[in-house]
């Protein structure tokens, strides 16, 4: 979650939070592409500790007080549960947030940028990509223990902060507009993409649907369950905490889980332009499931029932929005050729497609984890 951060006064900016230890130096960090984050190194009693410090990118995030406020409640009660469970390592197992001088969980700057401070977590990292069926296992345990923890949350609503984000009704409409519009004069050559989505357009209202019914509840749900978004132990190899809650706010339970076999259970990468490569890792998706449904202890009946439509409903989506895009003239998500987006979308419908052919055996590897 850190993009090539332009110059700040980290000084300053740490100048304005409850620290209570003395700056040295600080440097950029990550390898994420939208806010600014770094590493900031500081002297506290005579003991050398370090922070993530981030400038929170509000041109993506327009509510960034809001988004604070969701992270914050978030956090708290996670701490709080796992102090109450005896956790030994509570401040480890999940981000709490810095208060300012304020008491608020975030500063603004003199620009009117939002800044907030976590304490960084040793020991662990982050992987962009999965090297083994147990990474998988660990990061989607850790995922569901992020929703359990998550689950007894009382209080008013979070805050939705990017309103319809996996709505995928939605994303449908959007890409009826762009249609219509064709702004770029690329409908013609995408027929077929467009009539791929066309014909799946009730699986885009099933989720909707049995929300709608009562039948699946709204739950306090990550929305960005890419799997680098856990830190793995660097000793144990266990996941130890969820990271980048920046869309943590009302949504399905589905849906985190659905994203993490769009990302994980491919055979191949999302950009790769030969649709022929693509296929379903079933022994991905296993270690998903038997790794999410570990301490995903809270979900009904309607929800595990529809875990490997999940990952079909999130793919779809993924690959409706890519074609939006394309039709659009490329204007949200970066490319680097041409055909990039629709590459994507051909990709992810690749992968919808060959969900579809596998979904009994998916189903069957649910039901067997449930047994």
């Amino acid at each position: 979650m850190a993009s090539s951060p332009a110059k700040h006064d980290i000084r300053a900016i740490t100048s304005m939070f409850d620290l209570r230890a003395d700056f040295v130096s600080a440097h950029a960090y990550g390898s994420g592409h939208i806010n600014d984050t770094y590493c900031a190194w500081f002297d506290q009693a005579g003991l050398r500790v370090r922070y993530v410090v981030q400038r929170i990118n509000h041109n993506v995030f327009k509510q960034p007080v809001q988004l604070m406020e969701n992270v914050d409640r978030v956090t708290r009660h996670a701490l709080a549960t796992l102090k109450a469970e005896g956790s030994r390592e509570a401040y480890r197992r999940t981000l709490t947030c810095i208060p300012a001088l304020d008491g608020k969980p975030y500063a603004t700057d003199a620009q009117g940028s939002v800044w907030r401070v976590y304490p960084f977590i040793d020991r662990a990292r982050g992987y962009d990509e999965l090297e083994t069926n147990e990474q998988a296992y660990q990061a989607a345990r850790a995922f569901g223990e992020f929703q359990k923890l998550a689950a007894t949350l009382g209080g008013e609503r979070l805050h939705e902060t990017i309103p319809n984000f996996h709505n995928t009704p939605k994303r449908l409409e959007a890409l009826e507009a762009a249609i219509a519009a064709d702004s770029a004069g690329r409908a013609a050559e995408v027929a077929a993409e467009i009539a791929f989505a066309r014909a799946r357009a009730a699986d885009c209202a099933r989720i909707t649907d049995l929300i709608a019914a009562g039948k699946i509840p709204e739950r306090v749900t990550h929305n960005d369950t890419k799997l680098n978004n856990v830190l793995l132990d660097d000793v144990t190899a266990e996941g130890v905490c969820v990271i980048d809650l920046d869309t943590t706010m009302p949504g399905s339970a589905l849906y985190d889980f659905g994203d993490m076999v769009r990302t994980a259970a491919p055979t191949t990468r999302e950009d790769d332009p030969d649709p022929a490569n693509i296929g379903v890792r079933l022994d991905r998706f296993e270690a998903l499931v038997k790794g999410y449904l570990s301490t995903a202890t809270f979900l009904n009946e309607h929800e595990i029932a529809n875990l490997a439509f999940a990952g079909k409903l999130l793919t779809l989506e993924c690959g409706i929005r890519f074609l939006t895009d394309y039709l659009q003239g490329d204007v949200y998500f970066k490319i680097t050729r041409p055909t990039h987006n629709i590459d994507r979308c051909r990709n992810q419908f690749a992968f919808v497609k060959a969900i579809e052919d596998k979904m009994s055996e998916m189903e069957e590897i649910v039901k067997r984890r449930m047994e």
